[in-house]
């Protein structure tokens, strides 16, 4: 049986264990309110203990979706070069809400935008894109990381590879 799937029993309080088991969680990893009510309800902890457990950790500062998402923007940016598009989908997974996702995204302008997506193609290509399909493909490459056609199209003309004609239909 997964841990996380055991039920949560014992002769302690039933409060105490769903909260230490929150504290367990948040030990390895960030993690959300979502994330942890689910890994809670899994564990068959009662629904009202497992909300009582969430805001005692809250209380204390140790759960915070705010934190997880401006955390999430960070990593996913830097070391994945994910765009605005690609965080946002994975924020809305976690259970962070809409209003806590824009104000994290709030700072990504086009213009760190287009240096993060250039910065993702320093990365992944060896040389500026030189013809159509390699346009083409650069292309791809920033559209599945989650950037909007017209800062991957930017992006690629920033790196040398803007050339002529009309490529994106390739």
């Amino acid at each position: 049986m997964n841990p996380d799937e055991a039920p949560c029993t014992g002769g302690s309080d039933p409060l105490d264990a769903a909260i230490a088991r929150c504290y367990r969680h948040l030990g390895e990893r960030e993690h959300t309110a979502a994330q942890l009510r689910r890994r809670l309800l899994r564990a068959r902890v009662d629904p009202d203990i497992a909300e009582r457990a969430l805001e005692a950790a809250r209380a204390q500062g140790y759960l915070d979706d705010s934190r997880y998402a401006r955390l999430l923007v960070e990593d996913r940016r830097r070391i994945d070069g994910w765009g605005v598009e690609r965080i946002r989908q994975a924020l809305e997974s976690a259970g962070v809400e809409r209003d806590v996702i824009d104000e994290a995204l709030a700072g990504t302008a086009h213009t760190s935008e287009l240096e993060a997506a250039s910065a993702l193609l320093r990365r992944r290509l060896s040389s500026a894109p030189r013809d159509d399909r390699e346009r083409a493909r650069a292309f791809g490459i920033l559209i599945r990381a989650g950037y909007e056609s017209e800062v991957a199209y930017d992006a690629i003309r920033a790196f040398g590879g803007g050339g002529g004609g009309d490529w994106l239909a390739a």
